[in-house]
């Protein structure tokens, strides 16, 4: 969940789970633009979940990445699955990794989540909110931060103003920020994209620093990178090495 760049890493994920014979499903608990053949072994749309789940073990065989989603909408996006459905997917054996994408922002870096989202299923392990450093230093304007309002009130910051890594990081770790609503069992990993962005990698390793120092119970490391290269993963930074 969180800022642009989801979609991407999503399937940057998939394909590199299913290089490894895993059986991967990426789907959405929202909306998602309908992948590429280059990305994705299978796409599937199917409404009814009892079908849906005949047609994904009647492919596992031949596919190790299958897209899922119930349908095409109007806009041209694919409309998601429930969670309810996902819980179902992790209870098949021949299933190894399901990737979900919670929620969206408009391709924009920063976002504040609204009270419907993000929809985390029950069952998930592990949450990455996702950032872009591009962010740091823009101004709180709904032109930058997709729901600026929101993450006004979140940060108790005045729209228009100049937005710092450290409310960033506010939002990142904020119990009612990006990643609210996970899982107290699950383990949360912020990614910050677009780090090759001018003075990227520094200001990414601030903005890491920045969240770990919030010492919030789930994260203990950021990884810093960039969604839409080949090797995404630039720089991973853990607690243990920030002291």
């Amino acid at each position: 969940m969180g800022g642009g760049g989801k979609t991407t890493l999503m399937f940057a994920l998939a394909r590199e789970l299913a290089s490894n014979s895993n059986c991967v499903i990426t789907t959405t608990t929202t909306k998602i633009l309908e992948p590429l053949p280059s990305e994705t072994s299978l796409l599937l749309l199917e409404a009814d979940e009892k079908e849906m789940l005949r047609l994904i073990l009647q492919n596992l065989d031949r596919y190790c990445h299958i897209t899922i989603a119930t349908n095409r909408l109007a806009t041209g996006k694919l409309r998601g699955i429930s969670p309810e459905l996902v819980v179902k997917l992790a209870e098949l054996n021949q299933i190894s990794y399901i990737i979900v994408e919670a929620d969206g922002a408009a391709q924009k870096s920063l976002k504040a989540p609204n009270l419907t989202e993000p929809v985390i299923p029950p069952n998930t392990s592990l949450v990455i909110p996702v950032v872009g450093i591009d962010a740091v230093g823009s101004r709180l304007t709904e032109e930058a931060v997709f729901r600026a309002e929101i993450a006004s009130k979140l940060l108790g910051v005045p729209l228009g103003e100049v937005i710092s890594a450290e409310s960033v990081a506010i939002l990142v770790t904020h119990p009612e920020g990006i990643a609210k609503g996970t899982p107290h069992r699950a383990r949360i990993i912020p990614f910050v994209n677009k780090v090759d962005l001018n003075r990227g990698l520094e200001r990414g390793r601030d903005l890491a620093r920045k969240i770990l120092e919030k010492r919030h119970p789930q994260i203990r490391q950021v990884v810093l990178g960039q969604a839409r290269s080949p090797e995404p993963v630039v720089e991973v930074i853990s607690l243990e090495t920030t002291g």
